[in-house]
């Protein structure tokens, strides 16, 4: 009888990852699940099922710290600081060679980058930016999603990159991530109308 009981529980616990509306607590009741899963089919003896939550648990257990890491680098926000090593395990490696054009003005926006290594060259406006900096976020976020400026590599490079539709899951998980980026892209405006026009940036301080 306590085995039929623990299936039912379990199969509730699946239910209740399907009501479920943002992730942590998805994936709390994810691993809930799995522990359930893993009792119910060692003791019925099935053990296709045990097997596979014994994979999943892990899995879920995982990527629950992974946005538990998130959320607590995006605290900072209010500070205006973006924390790129939380969002580091949602991101993929890139190199690049010198010469090599990382995005183009004009082209459609579907990522944003982490420098990590090496130099690039902001073409329009002959700005070059080190290791640690952020770029394409502004394309990003754009209604068009259109790049404002060529990126080229002016030496080896290696990237992290974010897309687009990640940036977004993200966005609507965290309001924090989202006033980061906001902060980011309002310096990072500010910063290329200084560098075009100085007396614009004077004048708007001024009032």
């Amino acid at each position: 009888m306590w085995v039929t009981i623990l299936s039912y529980v379990a199969s509730a616990s699946v239910l209740a990852t399907f009501c479920m509306t943002t992730m942590i607590p998805l994936r709390i009741a994810g691993i809930i699940s799995n522990v359930l899963f893993c009792s119910f089919g060692a003791a019925a003896h099935i053990w296709p099922i045990m097997v596979l939550h014994l994979v999943l648990l892990p899995v879920n257990t995982i990527r629950l710290l992974q946005i538990r890491r998130l959320v607590r680098g995006v605290a900072s926000a209010q500070a205006g600081e973006l924390s790129i090593e939380s969002l580091l395990p949602f991101m993929s490696r890139h190199k690049y060679s010198a010469g090599h054009i990382v995005a183009r003005r004009g082209e459609r926006a579907d990522r944003m980058y982490y420098l990590s290594s090496g130099e690039i060259e902001i073409k329009e406006l002959g700005k070059v930016l080190g290791p640690g900096n952020v770029v394409g976020e502004i394309g990003v976020l754009a209604r068009d999603q259109k790049r404002m400026a060529t990126i080229e590599c002016r030496s080896d490079c290696e990237f992290f990159e974010l897309t687009a539709a990640k940036v977004k899951e993200i966005y609507y998980q965290n309001p924090a991530f989202a006033y980061a980026v906001l902060q980011v892209v309002i310096s990072r405006l500010m910063e290329n109308i200084s560098l075009q026009n100085p007396a614009a940036v004077v004048t708007r301080r001024s009032t």
